[in-house]
Order: structure tokens, then C-alpha cells, then sequence
């Protein structure tokens, strides 16, 4: 095992030595300073290699604004099915299994039709509804802390998602517990880092989940309760139903964007404004600024950092000659700090106004939780503020979870004076 890894570390080194001398920079995702930092390494993208040819990824790198929205918006030229690229063996050996191809990865018609079932069920006034809940959840998530001293991922940020997205899909009390081991372990589909015994191991969450959920499914569609299940069960578009199998698969891929990016959101905003004090307190005396700080706290240090498309024809990208199968990487987080977008990019301000980040996706995939995941961010700020007269960091560097596609926090140790 130690002679293989440092075989392929020599293969990786080799490969970022060549990329570096062709273009003046390379990317690796898989560096240690890429998991803590990222944003130095997209500012060297931006500058030297906008349009970049990663050998490692196998792909065309685009970190500019202007492209990776261009990019995420032409679902004509460029697919989310990873069926449709040119793939090296080793990105073969991760396509997601026949059981994982959830509205994510597909591209029209069957998206479209998809979507639009799903739509039925996840309104924006269903999600509005739940803010006196999710607002006492909060209180009773932070009524449980040690003020002297807390993790505040382990106490409110991993949580707090999986009770509320458990909830909506009538899931009891006593089984939330593990719908977040099923969400982890789910959510390493989404990374092409992903090795052979995750992969198993999300195939058996993704099993147990079918299993948990079929008999659910069944007494919905006969008996319909106040839940996203009996909604999709009772979707209906011009005749069309979603099928079993299709309302299991939107089910897998609502536990993960229901968690993992409110979870992402929560700690990574949290710790952003404990490193900015100024702007922390700019929201303690003005709480009007909270849903454009939930917005700015979205771009500064995205939940969601990478997107990827293949082409479907031969196109031009700023400049870039992409081929039909040709791989894109669309760095969502380097987009987020481009200067031609945002004025001073990398300096946090909650009250910013111009500007539109790139957070939650663009074009068909916009992310449908989005409006959930904004109502639970701004509730855990004001809630947070009203409790606490001030934070207080516990830990210089806070660690950050492995991850090319999501970005998030191992824990957020915090001390608190309660108001």
C-alpha cells in the first residue's frame, strides 16, 4: 500500500511538473493547501491560465466568471450525464452506478421532465412555511451548548439540516440519526476522488435508503400525509407520474443537497465571520443585512466549490478549441472571487450588493434547495446573534473535510457569552 501511494504521488508530481512548465501554473485538487485554501491557487488560475489544460483532471479548467457561468447556462453544448464524455479508465471505474443517475447528472428531456414533477413538490412557499420551525429547532439545537465551549458543527451545522430535511420526508425522530450517516456517505458520489470501498459503501446507504423508503412510497401514494414523499407520489404533469424507482433516486439526491450544502453553508459563513469581526458586528447592530450576509457568506467560501460538464459538440470557450467528449471543470469557487465580477473579491462584506454568485448553479440545475438552504442560513444567524453577545474562535486553523466538489468544516470549536 505505501509503495503504491508514493508510485502515484511520483505520477501526480510528474504530471503537475509538466503542467506547470507548459502554463506557468498547475491545479491539484488533492493538495493538502487546496483542502485548507484554495482561493491563492484560484487567483493564480485566473491570472496565468484562465482556460487551463489539467493532464491530471483530464480536462479543460475554467476559473473566470464569465466562463464558468457561460458554461453552467448552455445545457445545449455542454452535459451533466458523465455517460456522454471521453473518460480516462480511471474516471470509467467512478461513473456513478445505474442506481445514482438522479436528476444531477441528466440532461434533457428526461431532466426537463423530471424537474418539473419535482417542482410540484418543493415550492418556494412550502419551504417558507417552516421557518417558525426551523426557528425553534435552532433555539433548542443551542439551548444544548456549553457556551465556554462548543463545536458548532457537531452541535448546530450537521444537524440541523438532517432534522429539517428529515422532516419533510416524514421521517420519524428516532431515524434521523442515520439519514446523516446515509448523506455522507452518499455525498462522496459527487467526488471524483471517490475510492472503490466508498463507492460500496454508498451503493449499500443508496440500498438502505430503497428499503427504508419503498413501503413509505406505497402507503403515500394510497394515503397521502403533509410530506415531500406524498408530494412526489402525487405529482402530476400533463398525465406523467415519477415512477418507483425515479421518486427513490430524487429522494437520495434530496438528502444530500438538503444537508450537505446547509451544513457547508453554516460552518464555512460562521467561520468567515469570526475571522472578519468588523462584519460579524455589522450584523449584531444591523440584522436587516442578514440575507445579503447569507448571500455573501454563499460566495466568499462557497459550500459547493467545483462543477463538471463534457461537450457535446465541438465549441470555443474564451478561447479554448473544447472538442466533442472533451471533460470541463468549472471552478464555482475561483468564479465566486474574480475581480471582474465582484470589486475587492477577496474581503468579506456582508452588506455587498453587487453582484450575483455562482453558489447554488446557473441555468437548468440551478439548485432546487436553494430557497431551503437561505431560509436555514439566515435563521441560525439571527437566532445565533439574538443568543450570543459575542463568538469567539477556539481554534486558529479549523480543519476542512478532503474535497474537489464540496467544502466543508471537520469541526468548528467555539467559545460564546450568552446576551
Amino acid at each position: 500500500m505505501a509503495l503504491g501511494n508514493a508510485i502515484r504521488s511520483l505520477v501526480i508530481n510528474t504530471v503537475l511538473v509538466r503542467e506547470r512548465w507548459q502554463s506557468g501554473v498547475a491545479y491539484n485538487p488533492l493538495s493538502a493547501g487546496m483542502a485548507q485554501d484554495p482561493y491563492p491557487d484560484y487567483a493564480r488560475l485566473r491570472e496565468r491560465s484562465p482556460v487551463h489544460r489539467s493532464r491530471l483532471m483530464n480536462a479543460w479548467v475554467f476559473s473566470r466568471y464569465e466562463d464558468v457561468d457561460t458554461v453552467l447556462r448552455d445545457h445545449r453544448r455542454f452535459s451533466n450525464d458523465p455517460r456522454k464524455r471521453t473518460l480516462s479508465r480511471r474516471q470509467q471505474a467512478i461513473l456513478p452506478g445505474p442506481d445514482d443517475y438522479t436528476m444531477l447528472f441528466l440532461d434533457p428531456p428526461d431532466h426537463t421532465r423530471l424537474r418539473a414533477l419535482v417542482n410540484k413538490a418543493f415550492t418556494r412557499r412550502a419551504v417558507n412555511a417552516l421557518e417558525p420551525h426551523i426557528r425553534g429547532l435552532v433555539s433548542s439545537l443551542l439551548d444544548a451548548v456549553d457556551p465556554n465551549g462548543f463545536d458548532l458543527m457537531e452541535a448546530v451545522a450537521n444537524p440541523l439540516p438532517v432534522i429539517v430535511i428529515a422532516e419533510m420526508l416524514g421521517v420519524p425522530p428516532e431515524d434521523r440519526a442515520r439519514f446523516r450517516v446515509w448523506s455522507a456517505q452518499r455525498a462522496r458520489l459527487l467526488e471524483p476522488t471517490i475510492s472503490p470501498r466508498e463507492r460500496k459503501i454508498a451503493a449499500e446507504a443508496g440500498k438502505a435508503f430503497a428499503d427504508y423508503f419503498r413501503p413509505i412510497i406505497q402507503a403515500r401514494r394510497a394515503a397521502p400525509e403533509n410530506d415531500i414523499v406524498s408530494a412526489l407520489a402525487q405529482a402530476e404533469e400533463e398525465g406523467d407520474v415519477l415512477t418507483e424507482h425515479e421518486m427513490l433516486n430524487m429522494l437520495r439526491l434530496l438528502l444530500i443537497a438538503g444537508n450537505e450544502t446547509t451544513t457547508n453553508l453554516i460552518g464555512n459563513g460562521l467561520l468567515a465571520l469570526l475571522r472578519n469581526p468588523g462584519e460579524l458586528e455589522r450584523l449584531r447592530a444591523d440584522p436587516s443585512l442578514i440575507p445579503a450576509a447569507v448571500e455573501e457568506l454563499l460566495r466568499f467560501d462557497s459550500p459547493v466549490q467545483t462543477d463538471f460538464r463534457g461537450a457535446l459538440e465541438d465549441c470555443e470557450v474564451n478561447g479554448a478549441p473544447v472538442r466533442r467528449g472533451e471533460n470541463v471543470v468549472l471552478l464555482i469557487g475561483a468564479a465566486n472571487r474574480d475581480p471582474s465580477a465582484f470589486e475587492e473579491p477577496d474581503r468579506l462584506d456582508v452588506g455587498r450588493s453587487e453582484g450575483s454568485h455562482i453558489s447554488f448553479g446557473r441555468g437548468i440545475h440551478h439548485c432546487i434547495g436553494a430557497p431551503l438552504a437561505r431560509l436555514e442560513g439566515r435563521i441560525f444567524l439571527e437566532v445565533l446573534l439574538e443568543r450570543f453577545a459575542s463568538l469567539r474562535l477556539l481554534a486558529e486553523r479549523p480543519a476542512y473535510r478532503g474535497g474537489v466538489v464540496l467544502r466543508g468544516l471537520e469541526s468548528l470549536p467555539v467559545a460564546a457569552v450568552p446576551a
